[in-house]
């Protein structure tokens, strides 16, 4: 059995008080603040009716466009800069293979989520086209203008694959339905095969048959928190939002029942109080019926209730990261793995021989999500720098190189021999190809 070595653990990975992860005591968001009446549901981007014009970067020093989907969308930086409408590169990648697409409305998403930069409570201070978005901005496109820039490369796209995004408001449901219909009309799923990243709590399973209907091959639901008590805490009564993790567990069952097999998912924010056992007890259950699990690293989002608390300390990371892998897509079980008296993983399972040659593969450190034309295991998703920055990456767009690779095992306490990680070498070693 293979056996982590927790004190030579790089003392920047460590989390508050010295941990190697996060505490449930320690991950508690701040209150919401109430809304001044002046600024809620949109009131001062419906007030002002400025119409749209092209493209819309956020914050950029003028009165916010009154822009709506279908018309409009919002997309990644990384899928902006790949498709041309911003400048720009992503270091050490050629910036996105997914072309992420996230629905808009003056009012914004009316969910509450703690750790959030498009949560209802920041309509104090900045409009929802405005707002950042793991970690980035989120330019606003006509949806006509994405799809004709796709057509027109063809075949020759860069993009493996495309999600749409919900939010929740009272027109996510039909509004996602057209930006699909307009996608398919012009653009083949077998060319650009379509993800839908779903808002259960306005959803029916009417809902997810239909969007399997119309083209959609992946349908995954954003879970987050790892168990219930983080879910109501980040998600539902606890901020004042609409969420429940019973109506998601009702969404995903559906979508395990009309999508089928390796077609549905969940996203997992590992970070947030949770423990590792809990967190691999939940991709289990995932795996067990037919899904798989997209991970995220925690990092405190600006602007959100829990801006001020600690990212998810490395250490924990590359231990849930790695036996994710080994449960989603090399037939590990959790109930091989052995945990500690604080759940945090102490064997994944399986022997030495058997564990050193996946992670110097690097894929199980690669971030997770639908994937795309490559092989089942590496995510079309990239979403480049989305849960860090690129100093201190939580999740590699690219193939870790010798000196990540190093980093990671020394952040999980097992170095091979000779092999001491050096603060700042892989930074030295992309610098030269950029």
């Amino acid at each position: 059995m293979s056996c982590l070595k927790r004190e030579i653990a790089l003392p920047s990975a460590k989390g508050a008080a010295g941990l190697d992860f996060n505490a449930f005591d320690v991950m508690e968001p701040r209150a919401p603040a109430p809304t001044p009446v002046a600024a809620r549901n949109g009131a001062r981007v419906k007030h002002a009716n400025v119409p749209p014009e092209g493209v819309y970067l956020p914050g950029n020093n003028r009165l916010t466009p009154h822009m709506r989907s279908p018309e409009y969308v919002q997309l990644s930086t990384a899928a902006a800069i790949t498709l041309g409408i911003m400048p720009g590169k992503m270091f050490g990648c050629g910036c996105t293979r997914c072309l992420n697409l996230l629905l808009t409305y003056p009012e914004g998403c009316r969910a509450n989520c703690a750790y959030c930069g498009l949560a209802r409570h920041r309509e104090a201070d900045r409009d929802y086209a405005d707002r950042n978005f793991i970690r980035v901005d989120w330019p606003a496109v006509p949806m006509a203008e994405i799809v004709d820039k796709v057509a027109r490369d063809g075949d020759k796209t860069p993009f493996h694959r495309m999600c749409i995004s919900m939010i929740t408001h009272p027109s996510s449901d039909a509004d996602t339905v057209t930006v699909l219909k307009q996608w398919t009309d012009r653009i083949s799923p077998e060319t650009v095969p379509v993800s839908i990243l779903s808002n259960p709590t306005t959803m029916s399973r009417a809902d997810v048959a239909r969007l399997k209907d119309l083209g959609a091959d992946i349908f995954t639901v954003a879970l987050d928190a790892a168990t219930p008590e983080i879910f109501d805490r980040t998600r539902g009564k606890g901020v004042q939002s609409p969420h429940s993790w019973s109506k998601y567990w009702e969404i995903l069952e559906d979508a395990r029942d009309i999508f089928g097999s390796e077609k549905f998912g969940a996203h997992i924010i590992v970070g947030m109080g949770e423990t590792e056992a809990d967190v691999l007890s939940l991709v289990q259950r995932l795996v067990d019926m037919g899904g798989h699990s997209h991970m995220f690293c925690f990092f405190p989002e600006k602007g959100s209730l829990m801006d001020h608390l600690p990212a998810t300390p490395r250490d924990q990371w590359r231990r849930v990261q790695l036996a994710r892998y080994l449960i989603d897509y090399r037939g590990v079980r959790v109930d091989q793995m052995r945990f500690d008296e604080a759940g945090r993983v102490a064997d994944f399972g399986i022997s030495d021989a058997e564990l050193q040659p996946v992670i110097d593969q690097g894929l199980a450190f690669r971030t997770s999500g639908c994937p795309g034309k490559v092989r089942e295991d590496l995510s079309a998703c990239d979403r480049p720098y989305g849960d860090s920055p690129p100093s201190n990456i939580a999740s590699y767009p690219f193939d870790p190189t010798p000196a990540h690779l190093r980093k990671i095992r020394s952040q999980l306490g097992m170095e091979k021999a000779g092999e001491a990680y050096v603060e700042g070498e892989e930074i030295e070693e992309m610098l030269p190809g950029e």
